[in-house]
């Protein structure tokens, strides 16, 4: 009989092993998927843009000044289009220099050892070597080899055109910087909020998650989140180099100038929300802890950690609009008072830290609304002394701009 019934329990054990393992990964599918789409989204408009570049540069490579082959012009325009979302101007000279480089080391290998196999693989090794000891960068090392390669390859069928593979390679990249600026300028705000949109939700929902687990006493669940909150920091490099990007743009462009002041506040704000998302992290982490070790959880630490999540879902959205992020203040104002009554509740050591890390990565987000440091943490000492229960909530509206 007992021997039935531990069989039983295994069965019942495995399946839920099963269903668990199955759902995360439905969830890891689903997630994938999302992230694939977004990030089609978010390089569309390069696409286009460099699409257009290699069909102009091509046209007045072939039409307006006469060459037949004008392989280099849509090559460089390429390159200095999606090389990088950000610093073009300089990425577009480094192109132009590595252009110049393969050239060089090509046209004079080959009229001294000739063209073939073996001398295309010197050609590519030393155009290598020099031009990471001129002090190139990926860009240049990459453009130098491919330009090498394209020097052996087409010499043959095309042997006077030294000349024009220069001009070609400036067409191409002035024609990229022309089409950058003045034709397809992107909206450096959009661009900015579709880099920013994959950290900062995957943050909120995560700790959504890691408040839930508190709620309903599931450890495996804040374990999840905990792992998932590694992927963060990933995307957080794909958002500076967009910020990098729409401020280029911003300058670059007429047509976003109007965009500078919106995409200053974004710029000022990154610096604060990278540090909410590793403070974050140290709080999903010993939220886990708190729960494996079985410490009190009163109702409201779950309540301040899911306040904390609107706040940084408040703190995108206002951002990527534009407009002053007067909700997400409120938000995490909350989130702090909420904190504070969890604490005179009673915490473990665990819940003691994640009671800090609210506190700490509510004056990040606030920092990040544009706020000073002193203000913010003056808020925030307010917002901990404050009885919720007998005060109206804070008004966003008088909270300083």
């Amino acid at each position: 009989m007992r021997s039935a019934r531990r069989t039983v329990d295994r069965f019942d054990l495995d399946q839920a092993r099963i269903a668990e393992a199955l759902g995360q990964l439905r969830d890891r599918g689903e997630a994938t998927v999302r992230d694939r789409w977004h990030t089609t989204r978010f390089n569309l408009a390069l696409a286009v843009q460099a699409g257009l570049a290699a069909a102009l540069a091509w046209i007045v490579s072939r039409h307006f000044l006469g060459n037949p082959d004008p392989v280099f012009a849509p090559i460089a325009a390429i390159g200095t289009v999606a090389s990088s979302v950000g610093q073009r101007l300089r990425r577009s000279v480094e192109l132009i220099i590595g252009v110049a480089v393969g050239i060089g080391v090509g046209d004079l290998l080959i009229f001294v050892i000739g063209s073939g196999a073996w001398q295309l693989g010197i050609v590519v090794t030393l155009g290598i070597v020099l031009t990471i000891f001129l002090g190139g960068g990926p860009a240049v090392v990459n453009q130098a080899a491919a330009t090498a390669v394209l020097i052996v390859a087409l010499t043959p069928a095309s042997p006077d055109i030294e000349s024009l593979r220069v001009i070609d390679a400036l067409v191409g990249g002035f024609i990229a910087l022309a089409v950058i600026a003045l034709l397809l300028p992107v909206n450096p705000l959009r661009l900015v909020d579709r880099a920013a949109r994959p950290a900062l939700n995957r943050l909120a929902d995560q700790l959504s998650e890691t408040a839930e687990a508190l709620a309903t006493d599931d450890a495996t669940r804040a374990q999840r989140a905990l792992e998932r909150m590694t992927e963060i920091e990933e995307y957080m490099d794909g958002l500076e180099e967009a910020l990098h990007g729409g401020r280029e743009t911003t300058i670059l462009s007429p047509a976003r100038w109007h965009r500078r002041g919106a995409l200053t506040q974004y710029f000022e704000g990154a610096e604060f929300i990278n540090h909410a998302v590793q403070n974050s992290g140290t709080l999903v982490r010993r939220a886990v802890t708190a729960l494996e070790d079985g410490e009190p959880r009163p109702s409201s630490l779950p309540e301040a950690i899911s306040a904390l999540a609107d706040a940084v879902r408040m703190l995108r959205q206002d951002l990527g609009v534009g407009t002053l992020p007067k909700s997400a203040r409120q938000c995490a104002l909350s989130a702090v008072s909420a904190a504070g009554r969890a604490y005179d509740e009673g915490v473990g050591f665990s819940g003691s830290v994640v009671v800090a890390q609210v506190r700490t990565t509510a004056s990040d987000i606030l920092r990040a609304t544009g706020i000073e440091r002193a203000e913010a943490n003056r808020l925030v000492r307010w917002a901990v002394g404050r009885d919720a229960a007998r005060e109206a909530p804070v008004d966003a509206e008088s909270l300083p701009e």
